[in-house]
């Protein structure tokens, strides 16, 4: 009878925590979506409409005229192609770099590992300023061309030190019977270690895209004076500055423009068109960036 009656208090408890529980991950997403679904209702708005409030998860009169607004810039095409390019490039080069020098540092076998694991840490909160670097990257050539957005990000400490700790944690037994049938190191990493790492690489590979995708201050400090390497974000936060300054149209001679967009709005719909590719993407990586972000968490 005990039994039975602790039984049914245990079943109880699961069923008012099972409530609970739901009603919170319900609330957290309704919190979570509610933001991005706002802001795209809002893209999708007038803009003279939308500066009265009261929009939710619906536009209340439709128009597509903030994204002609958006797409109808002149380097538009320029900067997406640009932005394209940089982050397919910069994220397989910095992958191969930072995937390469991580293998070597993980190796117990390797000397000064823990020395230059810790030059590495302190490159991560110690720079040399901001004109240092222009200096340095006017001096190396490397100022109005597109290689700025590339080869300076190809090696990051923190991207390296996140690499070599999971490596670090793959059984060592795998690679002792690989040299035993006599694999070099290069054959152990392309063929027994990159294959096990596919986690952190894909985590890796999604930081490194997000930034590379989202940039924008090293396009106006470094390609300022070169157009054909201008970015869409540049080139949307121009445009958001634009029409802000001229408080409502971005085209003021465009007949009927000023009736259409606003700040709100056009905001609204270059934030979509920068989060979309991500928000694409994602999804691919997801089961991998699960997998790499609870690297360390468990030791043997």
């Amino acid at each position: 009878m005990k039994k039975n009656t602790a039984k049914m208090k245990r079943s109880a408890a699961d069923k008012i925590f099972t409530v609970c529980n739901t009603i919170f991950l319900v609330a957290f997403c309704v919190i979570t979506l509610y933001p991005v679904l706002n802001t795209v209702v809002l893209s999708f708005n007038d803009g003279i409409d939308a500066v009265r409030g009261g929009i939710h998860l619906w536009p209340r009169i439709f128009t597509l005229q903030n994204y002609k607004t958006v797409f109808s810039r002149q380097n538009i095409i320029t900067g997406a192609y640009i932005s394209v390019l940089r982050t397919v490039i910069g994220t397989v080069l910095a992958l191969a770099t930072n995937a390469l020098l991580a293998y070597v540092v993980s190796r117990k076998q390797f000397l000064f590992r823990s020395q230059l694991s810790l030059f590495w840490v302190i490159t991560m909160y110690v720079s040399g300023g901001m004109i240092p670097t222009l200096i340095l990257y006017r001096n190396l050539g490397l100022t109005s061309s597109f290689w700025v957005y590339v080869i300076p990000g190809m090696i990051s400490a923190f991207n390296m030190m996140v690499m070599r700790t999971y490596m670090e944690g793959l059984p060592g037994a795998l690679e002792e019977s690989a040299k035993i049938d006599g694999a070099g190191d290069f054959r152990i990493f392309v063929s027994i270690i990159s294959p096990l790492c596919k986690p952190v690489y894909a985590t890796v590979a999604l930081f490194v895209a997000v930034g590379q995708w989202n940039s924008w201050f090293d396009a106006m400090l470094y390609n300022r004076m070169s157009p054909e390497y201008t970015t869409l974000q540049y080139e949307l936060m121009k445009l958001l500055s634009s029409v802000m300054q001229q408080g409502g149209t971005a085209n003021p001679g465009a007949p009927g423009a000023a009736a259409a967009v606003t700040p709100v709005t056009v905001r609204a719909a270059a934030t979509v068109v920068t989060m979309l590719p991500i928000i694409c993407l994602y999804p691919f990586l997801q089961r991998y960036f699960v997998t790499g972000m609870t690297i360390g968490s468990v030791k043997e």
